[in-house]
């Protein structure tokens, strides 16, 4: 399996280091033709970071959609992925979902217990983010989120039985290195790379998730 961290301390993870949010938002419409689109940025406020969508109650600040429309905003050319944030270099970075990939989100501690299932089971992952408010988001292939609910319940679960979220069309995720507010930065879990380019589908996975998500009930 392709880098993947043994552990849940999130120190372990490998971060990008030296590298700006432009750069890495061109890197991945370039390399990995992922559509991208710049979200909410932090504001130091009185000492604090605060988000720029002016909420004092934001609950993932600095790392959301800054406009109504972002879905439209979202780009797959490294072009006019530049000229976005050269208008706002600290925007955060925003990936749909739905378009190349979609995502399965489960908590921190299920995720890890999952990789490690997968490990054993010789799995091929796609890349995995984990977030500063500790959850863990596997890309799969476009169309996963749809099947997610019927191949849990095949598996003997109810859906609403499990801290198991599907993110398809019309939703997001926050790629590394973006921030949440104080709490830290987005991470890769299981970085992107060469051999994972080519995504699993949701079935895949989905045995070693839910067992996980059950176990961390």
């Amino acid at each position: 399996m392709e880098e993947t961290i043994a552990g849940p301390e999130a120190a372990q993870i490998p971060q990008q280091r030296g590298e700006s949010l432009l750069e890495t938002a061109v890197r991945y419409a370039e390399e990995r033709h992922w559509d991208v689109f710049p979200g909410t940025w932090l504001e130091a406020v009185d000492g604090m970071q605060r988000c720029s969508c002016a909420d004092p109650a934001c609950d993932a600040p600095g790392a959301h959609p800054a406009r109504p429309d972002w879905a439209s905003q979202a780009t797959g050319s490294a072009t006019v992925a530049r000229r976005m944030w050269q208008k706002q270099p600290t925007a955060s970075i925003l990936l749909p979902t739905g378009r190349t990939f979609d995502a399965i989100s489960v908590p921190e501690t299920a995720g890890f217990l999952a990789l490690a299932r997968m490990e054993r089971m010789e799995l091929t992952l796609g890349p995995v983010t984990l977030t500063p408010d500790r959850r863990m988001r596997f890309f799969v292939l476009p169309g996963g989120a749809v099947k997610i609910p019927d191949l849990v319940r095949k598996l003997g679960w109810l859906p609403s039985s499990l801290d198991l979220i599907t993110l398809g069309e019309g939703g997001y995720v926050a790629a590394p290195p973006t921030r949440f507010g104080s709490r830290g930065a987005v991470q890769w879990a299981c970085r992107p790379t060469p051999a994972n380019r080519w995504l699993p589908d949701a079935e895949e996975l989905i045995s070693a998730l839910a067992y996980a998500c059950g176990r961390d009930r």
